[in-house]
């Protein structure tokens, strides 16, 4: 890939000239001028400002911008399990904040003493000791400090391609240029191999067959070099998707018990449903020592994100591990127990297995139609059409893929491009079957588009 390619790994880039061009076409003076005075204010990043549009609503699946146009929304920051504007979340915050609006550090109430309760009930394991910040970044730095504590080393094995957040501990144990690149030095022993990715994996697995577990074999095998490890961090799933195999999270939970490493399992984006349970380690048949979760657990309005760790971590009483002022806020804590509940009595977790394995073989037939599509995956409602120009040599079709973004845009579909050329697709686990349909169809004839050169 180009340099520039490089740097499309989470998302798509508000410098690219196609960006320009869409906009130029689509916005009218109105958005222009709030685009403008938001681009005067905020500080320019290649991945927000200049931003690519202005919302005035959301409310379910869908967004809707200034003009009025309404995009079904398979990105959402991975925040929407149950949906925008959820009334049942948006009531519970309303009668929170009749009730404690804040709660100083210090002091604790019955709602952030509720959440922790049931988080712990639901991880999985002995996974039952809890602390929150108001961002999935924050809830990293507070995993990688405890895993100092606990063992007594500092360095981490991660993963190139990953993503924990944008802070400078966040991006050492990361794996993306765009967010690692020119930022000087960071922190020390964050060694990294490479992903669990059968499509495009650098030990060749596909040629052999399929995936035979190098990359675990690997992630063992630099545990026993170094051997003084603080803990593996990696995401359970990564969200472009790409699903390890069935043993590898097992294969690496008995070689981090072997070196006396803890285990991370970064879920912000893929935890509370998305896969299809309601946290992606219980795909895999593994508990870790330390589960992170964001993004969705505040129903996608409050920011909030927990550290759930196993009993036996509960070592740093003479610590400060996190020490966030919205530590146990009140409002966003009810926002999460509303969440939780909306997920259970809703029957979430079987409706992103069953719209999931429906998206999936729908994306299977466009493979079978469109020569762009090289690969598809999915986990439930966490699914992916990786785009290539030569199915044989696997050339990422960033230009195109990117192509088919704007297309789908245009259609009312909004989507990721994730490592420049992959299309993924995270709709809100509330979504209608005939909104999924719809969709897939909009990807289909956008496909269809961008293949004719239209």
């Amino acid at each position: 890939m180009s340099d520039l390619s490089r740097l499309r790994s989470e998302g798509d880039l508000n410098i690219s000239p196609r960006r320009a061009r869409w906009q130029a076409a689509s916005l009218d003076a109105g958005t222009r001028a709030l685009l403008d005075e938001d681009a005067r204010y905020f500080v320019h990043q290649a991945l927000s400002t200049p931003c690519l549009n202005a919302l005035r609503a959301c409310a379910g699946a869908y967004v809707e911008d200034l003009q009025g146009r309404r995009y079904l929304d398979f990105h959402g920051n991975y925040v929407h399990q149950v949906g925008f504007a959820n009334p049942e979340v948006i009531a519970a915050i309303k009668a929170q904040l009749d009730e404690l609006s804040f709660c100083p550090r210090r002091y604790t109430n019955r709602a952030a003493v509720a959440l922790a309760r049931r988080l712990a009930a639901l991880a999985p394991g002995d996974l039952t000791k809890v602390l929150f910040c108001p961002s999935g970044t924050g809830a990293i730095g507070i995993a990688l400090k405890l895993a100092r504590v606990a063992t007594g080393r500092h360095k981490t094995i991660s993963m190139w391609d990953s993503f924990h957040g944008a802070s400078l501990d966040a991006i050492s144990v990361g794996g993306e240029e765009i967010f690692r690149g020119g930022a000087g030095p960071l922190l020390p022993g964050t060694e990294h191999v490479p992903p669990p990715d059968p499509y495009r994996c650098v030990w060749g697995c596909h040629a052999r067959g399929g995936c035979d577990l190098a990359c675990a074999r690997y992630i063992e095998y630099v545990l026993d070099k170094e051997g003084d490890v603080a803990a593996v961090v990696a995401e359970t799933v990564r969200s472009t998707p790409s699903i390890p195999h069935p043993e590898f999270w097992q294969t690496v939970r008995r070689a981090c018990d072997r070196h006396g490493t803890l285990l991370i399992l970064d879920e912000i984006p893929t935890a509370l449903g998305r896969t299809g349970t309601m946290f992606a380690c219980e795909q895999f048949g593994v508990v870790p020592d330390v589960l992170v979760i964001g993004k969705g657990l505040g129903g996608g309005i409050l920011p909030l994100a927990a550290v759930i760790a196993r009993t036996g971590l509960d070592v740093a009483p003479d610590r400060a591990l996190g020490h966030y002022t919205h530590e146990k806020n009140p409002v966003a804590c009810a926002a999460a127990l509303a969440t939780l509940a909306y997920i259970e009595e809703h029957g979430l977790l079987r409706r992103a297995r069953e719209l999931g394995d429906r998206a999936l073989a729908r994306l299977r037939s466009m493979q079978a139609a469109h020569p762009l599509i090289g690969d598809v995956r999915g986990l439930g409602l966490l699914l992916g059409a990786e785009l290539v120009r030569d199915r044989a040599t696997r050339e990422r079709a960033v230009d195109e893929a990117e192509a088919v973004m704007y297309a789908a845009l245009a259609r009312g579909l909004s989507l990721k491009v994730t490592m420049g050329n992959i299309l993924t697709l995270a709709p809100p686990l509330v979504i209608a079957r005939e909104e999924l349909d719809r969709a897939l169809d909009i990807l289909d004839e956008s496909l269809a588009e961008v293949e004719r050169g239209a």
